[in-house]
């Protein structure tokens, strides 16, 4: 939105402050300013000087010598070749050391401007310049009175005398400021709006167009008629008539204004509709009412596949989410967004239909879309407008054609409004406001900033009435922040935050993560994040079999590219991938662990959302092997309390893993999770060579398992008995197995034991292995004798025997 200050000027008369400070101000009372631009930037020294004598130059056909006037005691001589000047005009001058805004081919305006001195001009001393407008940063469109090559001259009742300040008298003077205004606030989308904003800012009177009202019915009638079918999409509906039109340039005042809008001025009629929509904030549109058959205007929706050629030409597809105004035969317009090229108004107009409605904001909004057409009103219509608006607007258009004498206004409204929207009120609360915002703001300010904005007060019944075109004011908070911003937030004290102090801590899961990261960190794992979203051939490549459950995974709606085009069910491909990173990059040893989700669907397509588990994935290659990775896992469960037997079964059946170097972590029937070497095949897949280890535990089951509790045992007070075993065993027998014996029979003196020998080969036969185990037994309260320590050795060496395990002689 931009608002140049001489226009808001109009409105508030006594808003007398410079560009600089009213930015400052504006922006502090609530409404963001994005940038401003001075009009006068770089016209330094330039007057109005009026020119007495012209000689031809002695040595230039081109040149021409004037001594002009500038309200000093002698004239000032100036050379120059512009062809449109003659004696007794009055032009802008600029004097000696004085600066303008560019040059007079109107291309981009230098940043500092020109600099003008005096100079010789083919042997004739000149002391300044006269201007072409576009060197004064300006244009003809604004000035259509300029002429296209030579300087500009003042209107001869423009009334400006020698010496006077030829910047004043081209109304330069001025500033344009563009706001950021939030949708919320559709009222600062129109000039008044901002108006009301500056005087509520500055403390100052706002005083806007004084608008005669007019009846309903009347004499428009036996002119047109309406009729609102779509009522749901349309609120409100005016219209009124003007006859006997005369098409012609605009003032001056309202050219410039316009022009400060980036709106380029057209003539009187379209100039006044498009003011009314600068200055209101309500987009207003005419017909030739002679165009528009029976005389009669139909607001309803397009037929799905209906064709309109808009006002600019091009032919639109329509359907029936579209509002359309018609006439008695045809579309004529598409509702909140352009006319017709049926209806367009011509300089040969003599009857005029003026047009000024409340749309639907998200219906213009969507049909804008649909349709691909964005326009001035529809942005203006798809904020939400407010209803009582329209009819003023219209007031105010048929106001100003009457003072710029476009026609006559026919008596009467036509104003289809079936549900009026009335002011609300809302309670005055000064002390919860003052408990809100944390500070003290007397009632008697509040109440004066509540008038400032248009707000009105009921002291009987302390109650604030909500104007309509307030539609963000809706409860007692949005009242506060009023208060608050013209209070200036500046000013709000620096306070403690009160209340009620709640101790805050980390929940059990996220202990168990940070000992997992630990433990993994302290053993030379570095923690990466892979991406959730996998490509359907990571499955190929880690050997799922074609009827694995993994592969029925979740497909991404809008996926990037195939590669990110479902939600991963096996967090191994992103491990093994940044494996193969580290691989490639030739780094001799990579030890790599993430904690990431998979999910998992209860069934597809998708009716509810998937499961998400946390899993811990460590990956490494180079030093260490498949006992390694079992060392760094035995530790975490030993870090997380979790002292229970959990077993290695090798036969896991994971087809990514080499088949016999993996085995599936239990706990009871519980799978916790796996561990292996990647197999050979899948370390190709990745571009791999060598062998590479990953092991996968499910996060939520550790969890529940885990503890913190810990119980202090003191130093032992009797000395401890140990025991050897040496053992022959078939190879097909676990260690494990033979640990559960161990542990099953050692009973409460069974302090610990420890695999310390594991041997193959000729000395104890083919197809078996011998294995050796220390054990440590003590009691608490006593020394212990050889035959307890002995008794339970041999309970272990039966069990063992169970196994088919001998002793090794």
């Amino acid at each position: 939105m931009n608002t140049p200050i001489s226009w808001l000027k109009a409105y508030v008369p006594d808003l007398n402050v410079e560009v600089e400070e009213f930015v400052d101000a504006i922006t502090l009372s609530g409404s963001h300013v994005e940038s401003y631009e001075k009009k006068d930037k770089n016209l330094e020294k330039i007057v109005v000087g009026k020119i007495e004598k012209i000689e031809r130059h002695p040595d230039a056909d081109k040149l021409i010598i004037c001594q002009v006037n500038i309200g000093a005691d002698a004239p000032l001589q100036i050379v120059t070749g512009a062809p449109n000047l003659k004696e007794g005009d009055l032009v802008p001058t600029v004097l000696d050391g004085g600066k303008v805004a560019g040059g007079h081919d109107g291309g981009p305006l230098p940043e500092n401007g020109i600099k003008i001195k005096k100079g010789k001009l083919r042997g004739v001393e000149s002391f300044g310049m006269m201007c072409a407008i576009e060197e004064l940063g300006s244009s003809r469109d604004l000035y259509p009175e300029a002429p296209e090559d030579g300087v500009y001259v003042f209107p001869e009742d423009s009334g400006v005398k020698p010496g006077e300040d030829a910047i004043e008298a081209l109304g330069l003077h001025d500033a344009v400021v563009e706001y950021e205004i939030t949708s919320n606030r559709v009222d600062c989308f129109s000039m008044i709006g901002m108006a009301r904003e500056a005087a509520a800012t500055y403390g100052l009177a706002f005083h806007p167009p004084v608008v005669p009202e007019t009846t309903k019915g009347g004499e428009v009638e036996q002119y047109a008629s309406v009729e609102v079918e779509a009522t749901d999409l349309c609120p409100r509906y005016c219209a009124r008539v003007v006859k006997n039109l005369k098409i012609g340039p605009s003032p001056k005042w309202m050219r410039e204004r316009l022009a400060a809008q980036g709106i380029r001025s057209i003539n009187n009629l379209v100039d006044i509709t498009n003011y009314v929509m600068e200055e209101y904030g309500q987009p207003m549109h005419a017909f030739d009412l002679d165009t528009v058959a029976g005389h009669k205007i139909v607001v309803k929706r397009a037929k799905d596949g209906d064709k309109f050629v808009t006002l600019d030409g091009q032919e639109r597809t329509l359907d029936s989410g579209v509002l359309m105004i018609c006439d008695g035969e045809k579309e004529i317009g598409i509702a909140g967004i352009m006319g017709g090229e049926n209806s367009m108004v011509t300089d040969s107009i003599s009857t005029l239909l003026f047009e000024a409605a409340c749309f639907d904001g998200t219906n213009i909004r969507l049909a804008s879309k649909r349709i691909g057409l964005r326009t001035d009103a529809s942005s203006k219509f798809e904020k939400g407008l407010d209803p009582n608006l329209a009819l003023e607007a219209i007031n105010r258009a048929c106001q100003l054609v009457e003072e710029l004498g476009c026609g006559e206004v026919v008596d009467g409204v036509i104003d289809i409004y079936p549900n009026p929207v009335e002011p609300w009120e809302l309670p005055f609360e000064p002390e919860k406001m003052n408990r809100l915002l944390g500070m003290e703001v007397p009632e008697e300010m509040m109440l004066d900033f509540f008038e400032r904005l248009g707000l009105t007060y009921n002291k009987e019944t302390n109650q604030l009435t909500i104007p309509t075109y307030r539609q963000d004011l809706h409860c007692m908070a949005d009242l506060a922040e009023e208060v608050a911003r013209l209070y200036g937030y500046d000013k709000l004290p620096s306070t403690l935050p009160c209340g009620e102090a709640t101790v805050g801590k980390k929940s059990f899961e996220m202990l168990v993560e940070d000992v997992v990261r630990d433990v993994c960190e302290n053993n030379g794992f570095s923690g990466g994040m892979t991406y959730s979203f996998e490509s359907p051939k990571v499955y190929d490549k880690l050997l799922l079999p074609a009827d694995s459950a993994l592969r029925k995974a979740i497909v991404i709606a809008n996926p990037l590219g195939e590669d990110f085009s479902i939600m991963r069910t096996i967090s191994l491909n992103g491990m093994i991938t940044s494996l193969a990173t580290n691989y490639n990059r030739r780094n001799k040893n990579a030890r790599l662990y993430e904690i990431g989700n998979i999910y998992l669907p209860k069934e597809l397509p998708l009716t509810e959302l998937p499961e998400e588990r946390k899993m811990l994935t460590l990956g490494m290659y180079g030093e260490g092997d498949f006992f390694t990775m079992k060392g760094v896992v035995e530790e975490l469960f030993q870090k997380l309390g979790l002292f229970q037997a959990f077993t290695y079964d090798p036969q896991g059946g994971y087809p990514f893993l080499h088949p016999g170097r993996q085995a599936a972590i239990r706990k009871g029937e519980q799978i916790i999770g796996y561990i292996g070497q990647l197999h050979p095949e899948v370390v190709d897949n990745y571009d791999m060579k060598g062998e590479a280890y990953v092991a996968v535990l499910d996060l939520p089951k550790l969890a529940a398992l885990a503890t913190f509790d810990r119980k202090y045992e003191g130093v032992a007070k009797f000395p401890a008995s140990t025991r050897d075993l040496s053992m022959v065993m078939e190879k097909n027998i676990f260690v494990g197995q033979v640990e559960a014996v161990i542990k099953k029979h050692g009973g409460k003196l069974l302090e610990s034991y420890q695999l310390f020998d594991v041997y193959e080969g000729e000395q104890v036969g083919k197809g078996k292995k011998s294995v050796a185990y220390s054990m440590t037994f003590r009691a608490k309260d006593r020394n212990l004798e050889a035959n307890e320590v002995n008794a339970i050795t041999e309970k272990i060496i039966e069990g063992l025997k169970k196994l088919g395990i001998e002793l090794r002689s």
